[in-house]
């Protein structure tokens, strides 16, 4: 990883270029994407010399980014910091998971941190508050030529206005003990329950749809049709609900909660779990020799194979439209989603944030990695974008019961049609 880091040096020239985005201006969401062009060259001696400009920048992560001057959030600003000495940086950190930018940066964008970091599935809700500004310029042309199509649109709003630098992909897969499955048994969850049992989130909201995913159902169209709404009900979606019901009344699928999964991975009562990079140096450490991670599998019904499908999407970097430093701001968020960025993010977070910068990835480090490779070939093969519009909202927030009934066996096979339309009509209920 050293000798990663050591070449993208080379790239650090280049990042510098981003200095100028913004022009220091701030454009709501609706209008026209900001020129916030890079083109500004390396500080002259002069400037070197001039007295810096005193600014003040916040932003927002997770915890985890942020727990000592050790930090990713600590070291990579501090690095921005020495590569732009026309600014005397005041740092400003606040505890904010990418999960809820949404909430915690609409609440109050005026008051909100000027670059945070957000998970893809928040972008409608932040576009709706004008909390997140567009992409243009040098910034836009960088998240374009690093990133994959998925990784672009997971940004992008339903007119293909850029709104967020991506610094990983955000998924789930499967992770498996090598002494119990070969690569062809993980083809199929039915053969990997018959050799051994399975940990799946069946109460986490984020995972269940992978099974009606399976049988054809669908959410808003391609994600950005509210009024398509979700189509999980009906008979195939009650033949999804009756797989999972007769799956967990085996005992062969348990309900991986409060860590069940990676606790029956390390004393061998588990064979196999469903969860993201966050876990996989956990499950590393917990299978050893025999640590295995691969896309998702496909379920057996009515003699047919069915491919599961989870959420994908991306973790990124947004500006804040409010900001009173745009420039630096835009700067900020291009430096912090850049490959020598990721590359360190990667590091300092134990392998757990996976890089979506497409060169990075084809390195010896990430293609040789079976967490890096299972979250690529997943978001590639085996799963769904996960919408952002703001009719998710009612998904969200009516889901969890469904999971809930079928863990508990109040969900069975004989009520699974009508408990899965009376599912489907709810989370439906978008209110707008």
């Amino acid at each position: 990883m050293k000798k990663i880091i050591a070449l993208l040096l080379a790239c650090m020239m280049v990042v510098g270029l981003f200095a100028a985005c913004g022009e220091g201006k701030t454009t709501p969401t609706n209008a026209p994407a900001q020129n916030n062009d890079a083109t500004k060259p390396a500080a002259t001696e002069a400037q070197a010399e001039a007295e810096p400009e005193e600014i003040t920048l916040t932003v927002w992560g997770p915890q985890e980014d942020q727990v000592d001057e050790n930090s990713f959030l600590q070291v990579a600003c501090a690095k921005f910091a020495e590569q732009h000495p026309e600014w005397k940086i005041t740092w400003s950190f606040g505890v904010s998971s990418e999960g809820d930018a949404g909430k915690n940066v609409s609440q109050d964008p005026s008051a909100a941190a000027d670059v945070y970091m957000f998970a893809n599935d928040q972008l409608g809700t932040l576009i709706q508050a004008n909390a997140i500004a567009k992409l243009g310029g040098d910034v836009l042309e960088q998240v374009k030529s690093t990133n994959s199509e998925a990784m672009i649109k997971s940004v992008s709003d339903a007119d293909g206005n850029v709104y967020g630098v991506p610094f990983t992909g955000n998924t789930w897969f499967l992770y498996y003990n090598k002494s119990v499955y070969t690569e062809d048994d993980i083809k199929s969850l039915d053969t990997m329950m018959e050799k051994g049992v399975v940990a799946f989130p069946v109460t986490n909201t984020w995972y269940l749809p992978s099974f009606y995913f399976a049988v054809g159902g669908t959410m808003f169209g391609d994600g950005t049709d509210g009024a398509a709404g979700i189509t999980f009900g009906g008979e195939q979606g009650a033949k999804a609900t009756a797989y999972v019901a007769e799956a967990l009344a085996s005992g062969k699928l348990i309900d991986d909660a409060s860590g069940a999964g990676l606790d029956g991975l390390r004393n061998g009562s588990v064979a196999a779990m469903f969860s993201g990079t966050w876990d996989a140096k956990s499950v590393a450490d917990a299978l050893g020799e025999n640590y295995g991670a691969a896309q998702l599998p496909c379920i057996t019904i009515d003699g047919e194979q069915m491919q599961m499908k989870s959420f994908s999407g991306s973790k990124a970097l947004g500006v804040n439209p409010n900001s009173k430093n745009m420039k630096a701001a835009y700067a900020l968020a291009a430096w912090l989603g850049s490959a020598e960025m990721q590359a360190l993010h990667y590091e300092l977070r134990d392998g757990g944030v996976v890089p979506c910068n497409t060169e990075l990835l084809a390195s010896d480090e990430f293609s040789s990695n079976p967490a890096a490779l299972a979250q690529n070939d997943t978001i590639a093969n085996t799963s769904v974008l996960q919408p952002s519009i703001p009719e998710m909202g009612a998904y969200w927030s009516n889901a969890e019961s469904m999971g809930k009934g079928l863990a508990n066996g109040e969900i069975t096979a004989a009520n699974a049609l009508e408990k899965t339309d009376l599912w489907n009509e709810a989370i439906n209920n978008t209110g707008l």
